[in-house]
């Protein structure tokens, strides 16, 4: 073919030559050695050896915790320990709610009265309260509320009352600022537009503001209500027959003392962890419509890794 344009001799086409084509080299990926952890589990577990060694080898009598472990005395102090923890908790979250609405309420004397109880409770410590509910007689001997109510100071504060409101009180200051964050947390335009719809106030706040602010609200809650387990042994001072006065009972007339402050533990951490696993399951299910894939619970991790490890022991796995 000849080139038209300059009127040349005909254009020559180059030769195409063939082109190779040459595998990528394979990468050998070499694990990066950890050293430090290994010494640090070493480290730990050295520790951890030494400790069980040293309580294994002092002056205490493991078969008296094993005896007194499921003694009707300690399973009736565990259970009064667990009703006075449940009763104060739910004392606490109902009063909670109220002074949280109180504190964000527009009227200036509901909001203060709220402040002043959360800073009267929280400035407090819960041991000198209970001390306070319990020595009451001491101001008023006799309570009385005209035409309803008239009995002695003493009779009406028992030590379950005295247990009861000194833990229930002081909770609710804690749970009012628990439940006002969750509050503050749902967005003013779901107010707005509950509002604009007709719905007063304090529909607009049971119906669409408290359902939306418990995501907010259960965590906390939950970590709560295990502290006040804990927290209940402070009635001890005010005669409430509990978990650890029930053990120290014991201890004191069996010789025991440290043999039964270790069956208390037991049962604390029993209680404890029985609770902290419902607390973990209750914050996956309101954490459902804020996630887009809920993570996976400790059982199904269990299973994921058991396999894949059966995955990799697997002879076809293996020879290639």
């Amino acid at each position: 073919m000849f080139d038209k344009a300059a009127g040349g001799p005909p254009a020559v086409a180059a030769p195409v030559s063939e082109a190779t084509t040459v595998a990528p080299e394979t990468i050998t990926a070499v694990p990066v050695r950890h050293y430090g952890r290994w010494i640090s589990a070493v480290i730990v577990i050295g520790l951890l050896v030494s400790l069980v060694y040293a309580f294994s080898q002092g002056n205490i009598q493991w078969q008296a915790v094993q005896d007194k472990l499921f003694d009707d005395t300690v399973l009736a102090g565990a259970g009064r320990t667990l009703m006075i923890s449940v009763l104060a908790m739910i004392l606490g979250v109902a009063l909670g709610v109220v002074l949280a609405v109180m504190r964000l309420s527009k009227n200036p004397v509901t909001s203060w009265v709220a402040w002043l109880y959360i800073w009267f409770f929280r400035g407090t410590p819960v041991y000198v309260q209970l001390l306070l509910w319990f020595n009451l007689a001491l101001v008023f001997p006799i309570l009385n509320i005209p035409f309803v109510y008239k009995d002695e100071m003493t009779d009406v504060m028992t030590p379950f009352m005295c247990a009861l409101l000194g833990l229930g009180l002081n909770e609710a200051a804690y749970m009012a600022e628990i439940c006002r964050a969750g509050i503050q947390s749902v967005d003013e335009g779901q107010t707005e537009a509950s509002h604009a719809l007709g719905m007063t106030q304090a529909k607009t706040m049971r119906r669409v503001v408290l359902p939306q602010a418990l995501r907010v609200i259960i965590p906390p809650t939950g970590n709560e209500f295990i502290n006040m387990l804990k927290t209940s042994s402070l009635v001890y001072a005010v005669t409430y027959n509990e978990l650890l006065r029930s053990t120290s009972q014991i201890g004191s007339t069996s010789y025991a003392v440290m043999e039964m402050l270790f069956v208390a533990s037991i049962w604390y951490i029993v209680m404890t962890s029985v609770f902290s696993v419902g607390q973990y399951y209750l914050e996956r299910r309101y954490a459902r419509g804020s996630l887009r894939a809920l993570p996976p619970t400790p059982w199904q991790r269990v299973r994921l890794n058991l396999a894949h490890v059966r995955t990799r022991n697997h002879p076809s796995t293996r020879n290639s």
